[in-house]
């Protein structure tokens, strides 16, 4: 049997587990909690493979000196991906113990039992997998000969392994690390990225331990946090900058087209004679920047002791961060560990790792003390990469009976990945201040899982495709990973595109698309989210529409299907929001509702409301008001139906939900409305311009 990829890459089973605590498992896959549930879910599948209690599985938070490069938490691709490496490591590590127990047991390794770590035979006698040498049975690399156990049978999910201490209150975030002798930092911000520090009073700054000038990179060390503030506020008036014009962006599809370099055709499928197209149909799509917009700002904390450095981050990958942080510094990767604590909400590459690198610049003034950053909310709003513009235009050939014969799907964008430690540049915001300069344009990875791209190739059976990229090299705005990349916008546009052609074709927007299906899973979660929401009798009423869309993530993660209903007068209210999701095998079925709510919701806040705003000197919403999110008295109910098939692997889910919802959403109000808002986000401006 294959090795799953990520235990090829570490295959030692000691790795990942470790027996060596009396009566406890230790899990170690180097990936982070999120607020995704995703330790309480490795926690699950190393109890059930193992045949141990869950509570004696303990999975700690990833450090860069412990356990697997687990990569970035991203990509909804932590159990398809880590999941699956732990199940295996865990069978062969079963095995090992198991063989070793009917060795000391001088029983056949077919007749015994294992029942909460402990191995029985037949008469009764036994041994636990901690009275073996567990250590050096896993001291071993995984062959593949062994095979996971089937799944068992569905029970209560395992209770979350991280909500205890956050609905308690309990310190456990790393804005409350509070470590001895503790000092804050601030930074002050320049006006623009590459900004040139031509002068500042440093003794405007009264009362602190220090302040740090490197280069454009200007901040302060205090005692006390109010202190600090203080002080970065007297050191910013006095502070002179030598600052470039801001790209102008403020229409981003002439933005996009006039810098776009790089054009790549993904997809040329002519297919058979298109004899049959009678009309060709086109529209555009766009979507505006976006913020991380996390509710509490980004944190870091640092301490340097004798030429080495610790850092504690909500970043999404410990060791991406670590070696981003040695080569800014230009140390060895052994010398710069970094400890994973959580945060606030994180959908992506937000400012986590460039608030930790600020504490580490800032920590290098005062050794032997550890300092901590948190960001303002202007930071937070202004400073960390936002999702990047994009643009769709989408054209399709259809017959005489309304049916897709030819379809054609351009994206305009930059790129979508700049994390930390992911290429030869540390990109980071304040490795870039330092040396003076921009950080570096945002790249793509290759499909399928793609950035820009993603989502591009639609889900339905086309006779003839042509895809195409378009993109742009600019390094500012600074754009980089948000929360399912360009899969929001391509699926959005994809779907919007769809219920278009449907009423041309003066067809059912459910039937139109299952005529295009051919695959059964989709088919599936989209006739189930139907059903739910009671599609058939629908009656929106006045100013009422409901709109459906489906989709499955980068084409090869969770099917997610959503009916969304909505009301249309003096603004968009949604009603309610029915989401249908088939993640494969299903480990928490909580966790994956939790997931599907999360995504919808987030959704539902960008289809309608955000949108970074710019001005001459760059982006100007740094505040909730000029950059609003959805309200707690917005929320729409979320129902969310899941397919569960144990016979098949687990797919990623996390991001599944965003493009089918802003698809819903959009296809709802062109219901009530009878027009399409084709450009996000669906102000009632927008919907004023769209009536004409």
């Amino acid at each position: 049997m294959r090795v799953p990829r990520a235990l090829a890459a570490k295959p030692r089973l000691g790795a990942w587990l470790d027996l060596s605590e009396p009566g406890v498992v230790v899990v170690t896959t180097g990936k982070v909690e999120l607020g995704q549930g995703v330790l309480t879910a490795f926690a699950a599948i190393a109890a059930h493979e193992l045949d141990v209690d869950p509570a004696r599985v303990r999975v700690p938070a990833a450090r860069t000196d412990r356990g697997p490069d687990g990569g970035v938490t991203a990509g909804s691709m932590s159990l398809s991906d880590a999941g699956a490496a732990l199940r295996q490591a865990c069978a062969e590590a079963r095995a090992a113990l198991v063989a070793a127990a009917a060795a000391r047991l001088h029983v056949p390794v077919a007749r015994l039992v294992v029942r909460d770590g402990h191995v029985r035979a037949p008469d009764g006698s036994g041994i636990g997998y901690w009275q073996l040498d567990a250590t050096r049975l896993l001291d071993r690399a995984a062959d593949g000969h062994v095979r996971p156990k089937p799944p068992g049978p569905s029970g209560p999910d395992l209770p979350r392994l991280d909500l205890p201490g956050k609905v308690l209150g309990r310190p456990r975030y790393v804005h409350d690390l509070r470590l001895p002798g503790q000092l804050y930092g601030r930074v002050v911000r320049p006006p623009a990225t590459g900004a040139v520090l031509t002068g500042v009073d440093p003794g405007a700054a009264v009362g602190v331990t220090a302040v740090v000038r490197d280069g454009g990179f200007l901040g302060v060390v205090a005692e006390r946090e109010e202190v600090a503030v203080r002080a970065a506020a007297a050191l910013a008036s006095t502070a002179r900058w030598d600052v470039a014009p801001a790209p102008d962006v403020g229409d981003v599809r002439r933005w996009l087209r006039d810098t776009a370099t790089e054009h790549t055709v993904v997809i040329d499928e002519p297919g058979p004679a298109t004899s049959g197209v009678v009309t060709d149909v086109r529209a555009s799509y766009s979507r505006p920047f976006l913020a991380h917009a996390s509710v509490a700002p980004s944190c870091g904390v640092a301490l340097w002791t004798d030429g080495r450095v610790r850092v504690w981050s909500h970043t999404q990958g410990v060791h991406p961060l670590r070696r981003a942080i040695a080569g800014a510094l230009d140390l060895s990767p052994d010398d710069v560990v970094v400890r994973h604590v959580e945060g606030a909400g994180c959908y992506g590459h937000n400012g986590a790792d460039d608030a930790a690198f600020d504490a580490v610049l800032l920590a290098r003034a005062v050794p032997g003390r550890p300092v901590q950053v948190v960001w303002s909310r202007a930071d937070e709003l202004g400073a960390a990469p936002f999702g990047p513009a994009m643009v769709a235009d989408l054209a399709a050939g259809v017959d005489a009976d309304g049916c897709v014969r030819t379809w054609r799907h351009e994206t305009w964008s930059q790129g979508h990945t700049s994390r930390p430690g992911s290429g030869r540049t540390p990109d980071l915001r304040a490795a870039a201040d330092v040396a003076g300069r921009a950080t570096a344009p945002a790249a793509d990875p290759p499909l399928p899982a793609g950035g820009a791209l993603r989502n591009a190739d639609p889900i339905y059976a086309f006779p003839a495709r042509r895809v195409v990229g378009h993109l742009s090299r600019a390094a500012a705005p600074r754009a980089s990973a948000l929360r399912s990349l360009g899969a929001f916008l391509n699926v959005f546009a994809i779907e919007s595109f769809m219920d278009e052609l449907a009423a041309g074709a003066g067809a059912d927007p459910l039937a139109y698309r299952r005529a295009h299906l051919a695959d059964p899973r989709a088919r599936a979660v989209l006739e189930r989210a139907a059903a739910v929401a009671g599609w058939a009798e629908r009656d929106a009423g006045p100013h009422g529409g409901h709109g459906i869309a489906v989709a499955r993530y980068k084409g090869i993660g969770a099917y997610c299907a959503v009916v969304a209903e909505i009301e249309a007068a003096h603004e968009v209210r949604v009603r309610r929001l029915v989401v249908a999701v088939d993640a494969g095998r299903v480990i928490s079925h909580d966790g994956l509702v939790n997931q599907m709510e999360g995504g919808a919701v987030q959704a539902t806040s960008w289809t309608l409301l955000e949108q970074v705003r710019f001005d001459r000197d760059g982006p100007s919403s740094t505040d909730w008001s000029s950059y609003p999110i959805l309200r707690f008295s917005q929320v729409p109910p979320v129902t969310v139906e899941v397919t569960d098939r144990p016979g098949e692997p687990s797919l990623g889910a996390g991001e599944a939900a965003q493009g089918p919802t802003a698809a819903a959403l959009a296809n709802a109000v062109r219901d009530a409305l009878g027009v399409p808002v084709r450009d996000l986000p669906l102000t009632p401006e927008r919907i004023i311009a769209a009536l004409g």
